[in-house]
C-alpha cells in the first residue's frame, strides 16, 4: 500500500515538474516574442538582418537607431549618407570591407541631408539623450546639395556615382486603386509626403504634381489636404512613409523608385509599387564628395574609389538605382 503511494506521489510530481516545464518554455516563447519584436511593433525597421557582436538592445518603440550604422566609437571612415539609401548601406558596408580589409570600423549615418548639413554646421547631432559629434569624411547627397555646399568650400572632391526616379508606395493589394500622381488629390485618399523643407525629394515629388495637374493639384496635396490632415508631411520620410502605410496611417506616399522596389520585391512587407511615367516624372542624381577637412583622407579617397566602382555599383543596381556607368 505504502509502495503504491510513494509510487502515485511520485508520478503526480513528475507530472507536475513537466507541466511547469512546458509553461516554462512557453512563457519563454512569449517574453523572447516581446522583447524581439513585438506585435504592434511587427514592421518597424531596422529591416535588414545585419548580426552586431555585442549585448543586444534594441527596444522597439522606445530605444531603436535603425538609421546609425556601425562603430561610433574611434571610427576608421565616417560617411552621411542620404537616407533612403538605408537598405543598401549594410551590403555595401560590408563589401567594402571585404575590399579594403584594414578599415574595420565604420560609422554611417543614414538621415535626410538637410538635417546631416545642420549637423556638420553645428557639429553636433541630438539623438534622445545621446550627443554625436563626429565629423564626416565622406558625404553622399543629391546632385544640388552637394553642389550648393561645394561652393561653400566642403569637398575636395566629388563624383557622380547613382541616379534614381520617383514611384508611389502604396498597400499590397493596393485597395483605394491608385494608379498615378493625380488619384492622390481624391479625398479619400490619405497620403504621406516628404516635407520638403529639408528632403529634395520632396520639392521634385511637387515639380510631378505640377507636371500632371498643374498648380491645382500642387495646391490640392500641399495646401489644402495638409490643412485637412489628409496630407501628413514627415519628418523622416525614408523610413515614415512605409510605416505609415503598413500601419494603416495613410494609402499611399510618393517616394523613390529604390524605396518602392525594396520593400516590394526584396522584402516581405505588404507593399506595391505605382510606377509613374518617364514624361512626368522627375529623377535625381546622387554625388558624393570628400571632405576637406576629413579625418580619414586615405579611407575616404578608398571609398569613393569603391562607390563609383563596378562592384560598388553593382550593389547599387540591386536595390533599384539607376548606376552612372
Amino acid at each position: 500500500m505504502n509502495c503504491r503511494k510513494k509510487g502515485k506521489g511520485k508520478m503526480i510530481r513528475t507530472l507536475r515538474f513537466v507541466l511547469g516545464l512546458c509553461g516554462l518554455v512557453l512563457l519563454g516563447e512569449v517574453v523572447h516574442a516581446q522583447v524581439s519584436k513585438p506585435y504592434n511593433h511587427r514592421y518597424d525597421p531596422p529591416w535588414d538582418n545585419v548580426v552586431q557582436e555585442g549585448t543586444p538592445f534594441t527596444i522597439y518603440g522606445i530605444d531603436n537607431a535603425p538609421d546609425f550604422h556601425g562603430d561610433i566609437n574611434n571610427p576608421d571612415l565616417v560617411v552621411f549618407f542620404a537616407g533612403n539609401q538605408y537598405m543598401v548601406v549594410p551590403e555595401l558596408l560590408d563589401a567594402f570591407k571585404t575590399e579594403y580589409p584594414k578599415y574595420k570600423r565604420i560609422f554611417a549615418e543614414t538621415i535626410p541631408p538637410g538635417i546631416e548639413e545642420r549637423q556638420v554646421k553645428s557639429g553636433v547631432l541630438v539623438l534622445g539623450n545621446m550627443r554625436i559629434q563626429l565629423k564626416p569624411d565622406v558625404i553622399t547627397a543629391g546632385k544640388g546639395s552637394i553642389e550648393k555646399n561645394e561652393a561653400l568650400g566642403w569637398f575636395s572632391r566629388t563624383e557622380a556615382y547613382a541616379k534614381n526616379r520617383l514611384a508611389i508606395m502604396v498597400s499590397k493589394g493596393n485597395p483605394k486603386n491608385i494608379n498615378s500622381l493625380q488619384d492622390l488629390g481624391r479625398s479619400d485618399v490619405n497620403v504621406s509626403m516628404p516635407n520638403p523643407e529639408w528632403e529634395g525629394i520632396g520639392r521634385r515629388i511637387t515639380k510631378a504634381y505640377e507636371n500632371v495637374g498643374g498648380e491645382a493639384l500642387k495646391t490640392k496635396i500641399m495646401k489644402e489636404k495638409v490643412g485637412e490632415g489628409t496630407t501628413y508631411l514627415t519628418t523622416i520620410h525614408h523610413r515614415e512613409t512605409p510605416l505609415s502605410i503598413m500601419y494603416n496611417r495613410s494609402d499611399a506616399g510618393p517616394v523613390w523608385y529604390s524605396e518602392a522596389f525594396y520593400h516590394s520585391q526584396l522584402t516581405d512587407h505588404p507593399l506595391e509599387m505605382v510606377t509613374i511615367p518617364n514624361d512626368v516624372n522627375v529623377g535625381a542624381t546622387y554625388v558624393v564628395g570628400q571632405m576637406k577637412n576629413a579625418q580619414h583622407p586615405e579611407a575616404a579617397k578608398d571609398f569613393i574609389e569603391f562607390l563609383t566602382s563596378d562592384k560598388g555599383q553593382a550593389i547599387y543596381k540591386k536595390y533599384g538605382f539607376i548606376t552612372v556607368k
